[in-house]
């Protein structure tokens, strides 16, 4: 799989599982308000953490991608300047 559909895959994905752990989040903190038992609230609001945290992580790894993408971009750039550049030493254009 290429880094571009990786970055195109990842970028949404973990963006909607941080939305995601952060309405389950706000769900167990309603439920703490409330007075639910303890092991209810407290479990929940652990898997919204995990859920944020991993969201969080896959968030920087499409990060990741996409600087990959941009200095794969950048480099191929300069290498085609410097090779026109070359080019043009080696065969220069006689005016008359």
């Amino acid at each position: 799989m290429s880094t571009r559909t990786k970055w195109l895959l990842l970028a949404p994905f973990s963006l909607i599982l941080i939305g995601y752990g952060l309405c389950v989040f706000s769900e167990a903190a309603n439920l703490k308000h409330t007075g639910e038992p303890f092991s209810r609230w407290f479990l929940l609001g652990t898997y919204s953490l995990v859920v944020i945290n991993a969201g969080l992580s896959l968030f920087g790894q499409a990060i990741i991608f996409r600087m990959q993408i941009e200095n794969r971009r950048t480099i191929r750039r300069y290498l085609k300047k410097m090779l026109r550049e070359r080019l043009k030493k080696e065969n220069p254009v006689r005016r008359a």
